[in-house]
């Protein structure tokens, strides 16, 4: 019979694959970083078993919560194979961000899971420093999260990425989209890139058989580090001009693209007509056109294409719009108007060269 080499031996934790030191120093790591996202209405320090935020409920007359949440998807393979894992947290929170903003909530906090096969602490708090950075340009704080390591159930050196935001409007300001009439404006907010949708086909038109390779040159940086260029956040912006004028719809262009996020705003009565020439289109787009010779149709229905928010306006307000947006840092353009829908077998999304 064959001797038990572990009879008699004392297993650890850590003989299994899962380092508590290593969780507890990233803990450690990330301290200032979380602390740097925290608001007032903050109650708890990191490390508690669950985090508390205690709003100021004086200032809301009727207020709604909204939560969102969302991933990064297979942008992480992309960090991955580049090792440049410092952008990847901002993506998390802008996904779940910019879909509460959509609906004309403030955020107010965000939590956030990662989990991995074995720990690496430094890698750690390169992300969860890259998710202080999304809140704080979000304006919410970074209250809690989960680190979680699960040997063998990721490949070495990956892991995934999670996370959800929770905000607040007055329910009297929710925008929906009901509203929304024939001769209203839309107004384009420029993306940054293919923010976090549709890299499953990047990632087969780039390092796919016969791709360019992440390290391909791509104006003054690499191909790799331009795809993993972070999704722009646009609450600080929608906030500013929610404030001045009524936005009475809005758009969050992700998975689907122009033809499956728009019409979910839209009244059954009307359609938009949106005009391509009206806004820039970044190079990076043009270039996975050519790599896949991708159908026009197929990239609008999978990537921003160069608008990463939609904001529909009365006519009147637009250009008073458009600056204040402009103002508050956005690359922005009058990009479509609505128009009134006769017949319901036709798609309510029309798009011009």
């Amino acid at each position: 019979m064959a001797k038990d080499s572990k009879k008699g031996q004392s297993v650890t934790y850590r003989d299994a694959g899962v380092d508590i030191d290593a969780g507890n120093r990233v803990v450690g790591l990330i301290q200032k970083a979380v602390a740097s996202t925290h608001r007032p209405e903050v109650a708890t320090d990191l490390g508690g078993f669950g985090a508390m935020f205690h709003p100021d409920w004086s200032k809301y007359t009727d207020p709604v919560m909204v939560s969102a949440t969302d991933g990064v998807g297979t942008k992480l393979k992309l960090a991955f194979l580049t090792g440049r894992l410092d952008t990847v947290g901002i993506d998390l929170v802008a996904m779940s961000v910019n879909d509460l903003i959509v609906q004309g909530a403030e955020p107010l906090f965000f939590l956030d899971y990662f989990a991995t096969g074995k720990l690496q602490p430094e890698d750690a708090a390169t992300v969860v420093e890259g998710i202080a950075d999304g809140c704080r340009q979000a304006g919410c704080a970074l209250i809690g999260g989960e680190t979680a390591e699960m040997p063998d159930f990721y490949e070495p050196g990956e892991f995934d990425l999670a996370g959800f935001a929770v905000g607040m409007v007055e329910k009297a300001e929710i925008i929906d989209g009901k509203g929304i009439k024939e001769g209203d404006v839309l107004l384009g907010l420029a993306s940054s890139g293919p923010h976090s949708n549709g890299y499953s086909l990047i990632r087969h038109l780039v390092i796919g058989e016969g791709g360019p390779g992440l390290d391909a040159p791509f104006g003054d940086k690499t191909l790799g580090e331009a795809l993993l260029t972070p999704t722009r956040i646009y609450v600080k912006a929608i906030l500013s001009l929610a404030k001045q004028y009524q936005i009475k719809g809005l758009v969050h262009i992700t998975g689907g693209g122009f033809w499956e996020n728009i019409p979910r705003i839209l009244p059954d009565n009307v359609g938009v007509e949106l005009n391509k020439s009206s806004w820039s289109r970044p190079q990076i787009f043009n270039l996975l056109q050519e790599l896949g010779n991708v159908e026009e149709e197929e990239m609008l229905r999978t990537f921003n294409c160069g608008l990463g928010m939609i904001a529909f306006v009365d006519a009147k307000n637009a250009q008073q719009a458009l600056q204040i947006l402009r103002d508050a840092g956005e690359e922005a353009w009058q990009v479509g108007r609505v128009v009134t829908r006769t017949d319901s077998t036709k798609e309510q999304v029309k798009i011009i060269d």
